[in-house]
């Protein structure tokens, strides 16, 4: 990505928050990089470089800010058609290269590693190694500024194999020592500490309209929404825990409450949340493209910042979405609820009081693999929908990484398609949520065919026609759809 000085030093000099998240700048004299909303004196343009990632800022040789702290920055997504890279970024920042090698991240998305090398090279200007190492620098400046751990357990959390090697990078990069860099008295962890950490995103942010989708579909016993506050019940590698999440009047970033035993797993649990809201998406420049339609631009107008919700486990929502076809989503909601109380785990302990309609973890694909048809049926599933539920279960169970490879959105609608029982809008729905494909679209839901004018309802093809120059964030455009009139008639979907 190619950076005009001369633009970015305007932004810089006004100290425009909308470009927060989009580049660095890094002063000569000091060897300090900034983001552009740092309120320390601008320095000369002569004395300024411009980066377009914190990660390439530390392999020119400059150190991360201590007044604007570049480590809460907004980590704004790649332009659409980079969606390797985006999701290797998104698996780094998880923590895969903390185990794992570039060839298995390569392979893990389908690609050559020489490949993956040349993407980060022309999109950032970097390797994914200094990709990596930059991620757990800042992730761990985050964790001792904001949280109580302990020194030892921040260098493990932030993916650091031991705590020398913490110690000297923290020390490196910042000229100062883990302890001397922390704003608060570190405390004693326990089995299942409680972890605060913010989630920064590029306003504006629209809370409500995520709340209005979220609220009549979540699932009893996973998850729980209020105005002002989404829970749920999570699992990674056999561990249990509960995150919340809340937004903070007037501030750029949402408020991140973890409850989990295992911190090595605090990088994924925050990663996994920024999809869920959509915290990456560089909505000035979506927002911007899509008001051009006179249809939407209304809408946007109405209710700025609204985002595409993603999915905390791809097999959750997929079949969340299955059991959604041509019923009410109040029907799908009730039947998911019997679906968790029949086949998911319970949590093996209490959640505190906040937390205390929280009660059971997701069924597993392995767990619904074997379930026989006629017990689903029981449940209240017709035999198509209960097939087309174990079918994908056998496939998660044979390629976990089923919803985790990288292809264009047309491959993905046409592997979805495949499968049993998913039609071109369940698979348009689960690409648009768990692949979080921009320009997804399922253009034969009855909602977004009667949103566009009141008391008709479009074809499917005259949809398509209007939609088109919305690509490539047609998902946006669906969104902003929904959230129509606050979605006060239940939407029946259609599976072709």
């Amino acid at each position: 990505m190619k950076l005009e000085p001369e633009y970015c030093y305007r932004a810089v000099q006004a100290r425009d928050p909308r470009f927060d998240g989009k580049f660095f700048t890094a002063v000569l004299t000091t060897r300090i990089f900034c983001r552009p909303i740092c309120p320390a004196p601008t320095p000369k343009l002569e004395h300024c470089r411009f980066f377009v990632s914190a990660a390439a800022a530390f392999q020119g040789g400059f150190r991360p800010c201590l007044r604007c702290q570049p480590e809460v920055a907004p980590h704004l997504r790649m332009d659409p058609g980079t969606q390797a890279i985006s999701q290797a970024m998104s698996l780094i920042s998880q923590g895969f290269l903390d185990d794992h090698s570039i060839k298995e991240l390569a392979e893990k998305l389908q690609i050559s590693d020489r490949h993956l090398r040349r993407l980060f090279i022309q999109s950032l200007g970097i390797s994914p190694v200094v990709f990596a190492q930059t991620r757990r620098i800042l992730f761990a400046k985050q964790l001792l500024n904001e949280t109580p751990l302990s020194i030892t357990d921040i260098a493990f959390a932030s993916g650091f194999n031991s705590l020398r090697r913490f110690n000297e990078a923290i020390s490196q990069t910042y000229g100062k020592t883990p302890g001397a860099l922390r704003r608060r008295s570190p405390e004693q962890s326990n089995s299942t500490p409680e972890i605060s950490l913010k989630l920064p995103f590029s306003s504006p942010y629209h809370w409500e309209s995520m709340v209005d989708f979220l609220a009549p579909r979540t699932i009893p016993g996973v998850e729980s929404v209020t105005p002002h506050s989404y829970q749920r019940t999570v699992e990674i590698n056999g561990d249990y825990g509960i995150v919340q999440v809340e937004p903070v009047l007037d501030k750029t970033y949402l408020r991140a409450t973890i409850q989990f035993p295992n911190l090595t797993a605090l990088a994924q649990i925050v990663e996994r949340l920024r999809h869920v809201f959509d915290l990456d998406a560089n909505i000035t420049e979506i927002e911007a493209h899509l008001q051009q339609d006179s249809l939407l631009s209304p809408l946007i107008q109405a209710k700025p910042g609204v985002r595409v919700l993603g999915a905390w486990d791809g097999f959750e929502t997929a079949v969340r979405a299955i059991l959604g076809q041509q019923i009410s989503v109040a029907a799908a909601t009730r039947l998911a609820g019997r679906l968790v109380e029949t086949y998911g785990e319970p949590l093996p302990f209490i959640g505190l009081d906040h937390f205390s309609n929280l009660s059971r973890i997701f069924p597993k694909p392995a767990t619904l693999a074997k379930v026989n048809l006629a017990e689903l049926g029981e449940l209240g599933l017709f035999k198509t929908r209960a097939h087309a539920i174990t079918s994908l279960a056998k496939v998660l169970v044979e390629q976990p990484n089923f919803f985790q490879t990288c292809s264009p959105l047309e491959e993905i609608i046409q592997n979805l398609c495949k499968l049993p029982r998913i039609g071109e809008w369940t698979a348009h729905y689960i690409a648009l949520r768990v692949w979080r494909e921009p320009d997804a679209f399922p253009a034969s839901d009855l909602g977004l065919l009667k949103a566009i004018y009141p008391g008709q309802k479009l074809t499917k093809i005259q949809l398509l026609t209007l939609a088109q120059p919305w690509q490539p964030w047609r998902a946006y455009g669906a969104m902003h759809l929904w959230m129509k009139d606050f979605m006060t008639v239940e939407i029946r979907t259609n599976c072709n």
